[in-house]
């Protein structure tokens, strides 16, 4: 008879085999390896025999998994969200292998460190051993249960789109969806003195806009007053000097609200009293970290820059990327406006290669927030607090906001700061005491729902 030991030590074994399948996802497909989702989507049928039995599933848009359990009724089901894919690695970047997920530390510290470990594959497997138990012990929820699986989240996103087009179709209308988001963390807030789940509530719109700026070219040793380059330069500077003005939104607003009562000092009272603090707070968050920064103002950054192809040649066109990730209440329109604004130079050109507005706000208040509030409590420990905030970066689940209007984004597991750093970096890792609480969030929500 498998102990509770023994059976943390399977689950150790089938989530660090799914790791080692390098499913990287490229912006250009045609060098993406299908045969690695391949592989991970028939790894995923031996490892969990029951849920296959059970689950049914279905291949969406070429690689997306879409399973549906089928609960005692069909109205409000529950949706589950993960990814297949992870970003591209840089393995001499890396202290290990960042395909062999290899087990580092032991006790507390023991972590697993691998590409994917919290970029997404921590949630889908521990989200895939919650539903194995729960089908192992007979267990029927109360509403239907789906698993979307996109297969591009890092890149366009269309298997989740495609995913939520077919249930559209059939006239699904989830009651719940959660996907990766915030997750526990210790001094989220200064101040704040409790371990808090942060639950995205809303996430950021996300847009591109490319600047180019033009000129005849020639010989590097004679250039003109204005090269291409330094009027590039020089746009980018201006963004970077007028920066957007910082405001406080819903979501945030109430997230202070939240943690008032577990903030020492003073600090209570301010963050408790946002109709007077509010606007010299969001003055003073800028400069207390990027994460904080980035909660009370749309971001503007150059990300890819090109010039001349060579040393000694004037660029003809000098170009740069901006990545703007819009706060709640901007959108994409007004941001461009602003560009060109603050720019104010008519030989830039100034073009919006894609974007799209923040997500709506879902309630944090009702019953599929106290079933998210109640699962943490239940799984990851009673002193956690539970609160709303504005979700950063972008995921699969803003398109699952045309169909549903309770759309969340919680990531179940305790990340360090330093962990949470690694995202999208080199020695992503996940502690195993945290991966394996995580499963547990899983198993209490499907319960509750």
């Amino acid at each position: 008879m498998s102990t509770p030991a023994d059976e943390d030590r399977a689950a150790l074994d089938r989530f660090r085999e799914l790791l080692r399948i390098p499913t990287v996802s490229h912006a250009d497909e045609s060098i993406i390896d299908w045969q690695a989702y391949e592989q991970f989507r028939t790894a995923l049928e031996r490892l969990y025999p029951r849920t296959h039995e059970v689950l049914t599933r279905e291949v969406i848009d070429g690689h997306s998994l879409l399973y549906r359990w089928e609960g005692l009724s069909q109205a409000d089901p529950l949706v589950l969200m993960a990814h297949l894919d992870v970003v591209p690695v840089k393995p001499e970047e890396w202290e290990y292998d960042p395909f062999a997920a290899e087990i580092v530390g032991a006790g507390a510290d023991a972590a697993i460190h691998a590409r994917g470990a919290i970029d997404d594959k921590g949630s889908l497997v521990a989200i895939m051993e919650a539903i194995e138990h729960l089908v192992a012990e007979g267990f029927t929820p109360a509403r239907d249960v789906y698993l979307s699986f996109g297969h591009n989240e890092e890149t366009a996103g269309g298997g989740a789109r495609a995913i939520v087009a077919a249930l559209a179709q059939r006239g699904v209308t989830p009651g719940l969806v959660l996907d990766e988001g915030g997750a526990v963390v210790d001094g989220a807030v200064p101040g704040v003195a409790t371990q808090t789940a942060m639950v995205g509530v809303a996430e950021r719109g996300v847009m591109t806009i490319i600047l180019t700026a033009r000129e005849a070219g020639g010989h590097a040793s004679t250039p003109p007053a204005m090269p291409a380059t330094a009027r590039l330069a020089r746009a980018i500077d201006r963004l970077r000097r007028h920066p957007f003005p910082t405001r406080i939104t819903p979501p945030v607003r109430a997230l202070f609200a939240t943690v008032a009562p577990h903030t020492d000092g003073a600090l209570g009272w301010v963050f408790g009293n946002l109709r007077l603090t509010g606007p010299l707070l969001a003055k003073v968050f800028p400069f207390l970290g990027p994460e904080m920064n980035a909660m009370v103002r749309t971001t503007v950054v150059a990300t890819e820059l090109s010039g001349a192809p060579g040393e000694n040649v004037l660029a003809t066109r000098a170009q740069a990327s901006l990545n703007i990730r819009l706060l709640t209440g901007d959108t994409v329109d007004g941001a461009a406006a602003r560009v060109r604004r603050v720019i104010a130079d008519p030989e830039v050109e100034i073009e919006v290669r894609h974007g799209s507005d923040p997500s709506p706000v879902s309630p944090w208040r009702g019953e599929p927030w106290r079933r998210i509030a109640g699962a943490v409590a239940s799984s990851l420990g009673g002193d956690v607090v539970t609160t709303p905030y504005i979700q950063l970066g972008a995921s699969d689940s803003r398109w699952f906001t045309a169909i549903s209007s309770h759309v969340y984004r919680f990531t179940p597991f305790h990340l360090t700061p330093s962990e949470r750093e690694a995202l999208h970096a080199h020695n992503e890792r996940i502690r195993v005491d945290s991966w394996l609480a995580g499963i547990g969030f899983y198993r209490d929500l499907v319960r509750a729902s």
